[in-house]
């Protein structure tokens, strides 16, 4: 866990991944045979095989805000990058590249009600827009600042969504000594903005089979939406999401795997949200696309929680994938 606690407390907003891509990287050369970034900045790790070509698809970027105007008391008003939810960002802490923590606020009429963005301030103690400009100008992205909890067999993160993705491509390569099929562990960019990076890893890749590997909402807290998710049960094999109807080989290749491993899995349909599955199933003449699916509590929000054997699950279910498929 020490490497997903690396990956979570690195910042890494949507098209600007850097650090996190040079993380990845550092931790897979010696686990692959090449390794190329692409224009877009995802990175495409090559473990070369004589059977089938199989893409797996991580996104290493994260949601976050992007200042876009300074006021006269050094208030900055920002929008968002990626999916916010205005209720659950109210006094988060946000962390800007250059190290500048700021603290959100709203509009004193906001407070009793659910704030709508465009009433929301950035606070980094500035007195002036002459002040805050020496730290922050329009056009920074932050990425929402917290730290790194284990307990209960639990862990609390900023970013589960999805460096734990991440991890478990990581930790599925380190697995696979050998491998028969010709693998591809793509890191990919921009997906929170709109599946960017996916779209042209794919096209370059061509694969015949990929997996998406993302988080995906539970229905395991009191009185939420009914959904057959929950922490604690195994890997969430996808069903479909709006962004795709997972291909039924793929889906019945990976309940074949986990039986056979002992893995524990779980089904999931998800009514909102997509993955980078979304963008790689239609490239080209289409993939055959699956995903794999972290249960993950508190989604977008700056504590997200995730099982530790969740994460093991998905990361044994992910290597049988790669060699059963």
């Amino acid at each position: 866990m020490k490497l997903l606690e690396k990956l979570t407390m690195a910042d890494g907003v949507s098209g600007g991944e850097d650090a996190v891509r040079d993380m990845i990287i550092s931790e897979i050369k010696k686990y692959c045979d090449d390794i190329t970034v692409d224009a877009m900045g995802s990175v495409i790790a090559h473990k070369k095989g004589k059977g089938k070509k199989i893409m797996f698809a991580a996104h290493m970027d994260e949601i976050g805000v992007i200042a876009t105007f300074i006021d006269d008391k050094g208030f900055i008003r920002f929008s968002n990058v990626g999916g916010i939810y205005t209720k659950e960002i109210l006094y988060s802490r946000v962390r800007f590249k250059n190290g500048i923590i700021g603290v959100i606020g709203a509009e004193e009429e906001e407070f009793n009600k659910k704030p709508s963005l465009d009433k929301m301030f950035i606070d980094i103690g500035a007195k002036s827009r002459a002040e805050a400009e020496k730290y922050v100008s329009v056009g920074d992205t932050a990425a929402f600042a917290g730290g790194y909890t284990e307990q209960n067999g639990v862990v609390i993160a900023k970013a589960l969504d999805n460096r734990a993705g991440c991890y478990i491509l990581i930790e599925a390569m380190k697995k696979l000594k050998r491998n028969k099929n010709d693998l591809y562990f793509v890191f990919t960019t921009q997906e929170e903005v709109g599946l960017r990076g996916a779209k042209t890893a794919a096209y370059a890749v061509a694969p015949e089979y990929a997996v998406a590997v993302d988080v995906t909402d539970t229905g395991d807290t009191p009185e939420a939406p009914k959904m057959a998710v929950s922490l604690h049960r195994g890997a969430a094999i996808k069903v479909m999401d709006r962004s795709v109807m997972c291909d039924v080989d793929v889906r019945e290749a990976m309940i074949a795997a986990a039986k056979k491993a002992k893995i524990p899995y779980q089904m999931e349909v998800l009514n909102i949200g997509g993955t980078d599955a979304g963008a790689i199933h239609l490239t080209r003449a289409g993939v055959k696309t699956g995903a794999i699916s972290l249960p993950l509590r508190y989604m977008h929000s700056p504590s997200e929680t995730a099982s530790i054997a969740d994460i093991n699950a998905c990361v044994s279910l992910t290597a049988a994938i790669a060699d059963t498929l």
